[in-house]
């Protein structure tokens, strides 16, 4: 069975920088313009492309983590978004390549601006980091949606330089080094790299004269309250994404996001299967032979009743529906799902004894569920 996550080398709530940094160090060993003719690093090399461009996608990894690798090509209830055949192609793969890192420039393939450090962009404009944060809810929120609150600490950017580490504009220089460009040049072999400028650090620019806030960094680090929005039929695992919650980008770049994993606690009555909720409900030996009607609890509303039929059976799976948890996309609630326990009488009284003794003695093979009695089944065995 294919594990994107294992192929890439990387945990299930890795983000996408964790991604984009480990998906870089494999596609370093295994890109064809180092490996000439070695078809196993070509064959490599497309399925680790193939596992970054499905879990750098919300949607696909979602569907992913939820159906596997079937779920992607419409299999297993997903909705079908592609990459769920693998990469057919070399094209293919380093169209994924070219996508993450920014390819340009020094042959087909974009190699060379894979040693930039970033993103291929120059002037080092750069995405702020992604922060992850894990919140704690109860079952009963995870099936309505809740709205928490909580404290982060982020890098924003310098409201007295207005991020550009400077005391003032004319402190910005160009660097020499570099002139500008943030990247140094080099040929080593059959391919060209570019690197980022060692003296700027791929900002094309020199400060100097600090600014006294952020002592040249651009960013101060702040506390803030946010408030974050969870939906109702949310599962234990489940990753939210908050975009531009994260710390701030650094030449004009974007910020990064917050990913918020979500932890929820079991329910003493209920477990959860997809949408539809479990229920163990223990029953009498007269009430499962008679039938009877039960006030049951449910999730979301106060009770409800349930009719259990006459002869009902140890293990029977009775169905509510529309009583199940809301699913998280909106597409309507799933069913309560109820499972009857049977309990055996305990501590009988003798005129109870004698009772049942007697309506020992009137049982026919028409009595059991199988129309034949125990000793008839057993039978054919011997």
């Amino acid at each position: 069975m294919t594990d994107f996550y294992q192929i890439l080398g990387v945990s299930k709530q890795a983000t996408k920088e964790e991604l984009k940094k480990a998906y870089r160090k494999k596609a370093i060993q295994y890109h064809p313009d180092k490996n000439q003719g070695n078809e196993d690093a070509a064959k490599k090399f497309k399925e680790i492309s193939e596992a970054y461009e499905v879990l750098n996608d919300d949607q696909k990894r979602q569907i992913y983590d939820q159906y596997g690798k079937e779920g992607l090509s419409g299999g297993m209830g997903g909705q079908g978004f592609g990459g769920g055949q693998g990469f057919s192609s070399m094209e293919e793969a380093l169209r994924t390549f070219m996508g993450a890192f920014g390819g340009r420039g020094g042959g087909s393939s974009g190699f060379d601006s894979f040693f930039t450090g970033g993103d291929g962009r120059s002037g080092g404009a750069f995405q702020g980091a992604s922060k992850k944060l894990t919140i704690n809810i109860s079952f009963e929120d995870s099936a309505k949606g809740i709205e928490k609150e909580a404290s982060i600490a982020n890098y924003s950017t310098c409201s007295s330089c207005s991020g550009s580490g400077a005391k003032s504009s004319g402190d910005i220089k160009t660097c020499s080094t570099c002139a500008g460009q943030g990247q140094v040049h080099q040929s080593r072999g059959f391919f060209s790299m570019a690197t980022t400028c060692p003296k700027c650090h791929g900002s094309g620019k020199m400060i100097t004269n600090p600014c006294q806030k952020c002592h040249g960094s651009g960013k101060t680090k702040e506390k803030q309250i946010i408030k974050i929005p969870i939906p109702a039929g949310v599962d234990d695992g489940m990753r939210l994404k908050m975009a531009g919650y994260g710390d701030a980008g650094e030449g004009g770049g974007p910020p990064g996001d917050l990913y918020v994993y979500i932890r929820v606690k079991p329910h003493d009555l209920f477990q959860r299967d997809g949408d539809d909720l479990l229920l163990q409900l223990p029953i009498s030996f007269t009430d499962a032979t008679l039938g009877c009607k039960k006030e049951i609890p449910t999730l979301l509303s106060k009770s409800c009743k349930l009719t259990i039929p006459s002869g009902t059976q140890n293990g029977k799976l009775l169905r509510v529906k529309g009583e199940g948890i809301p699913n998280v996309h909106g597409h309507g609630k799933g069913d309560l799902i109820v499972q009857i326990s049977v309990e055996t009488p305990v501590h009988l009284s003798d005129k109870q004894k004698k009772l049942l003794e007697e309506f020992s003695a009137l049982e026919t093979p028409n009595n059991s569920p199988k129309k034949k009695s125990f000793l008839d089944r057993i039978k054919v065995f011997f």
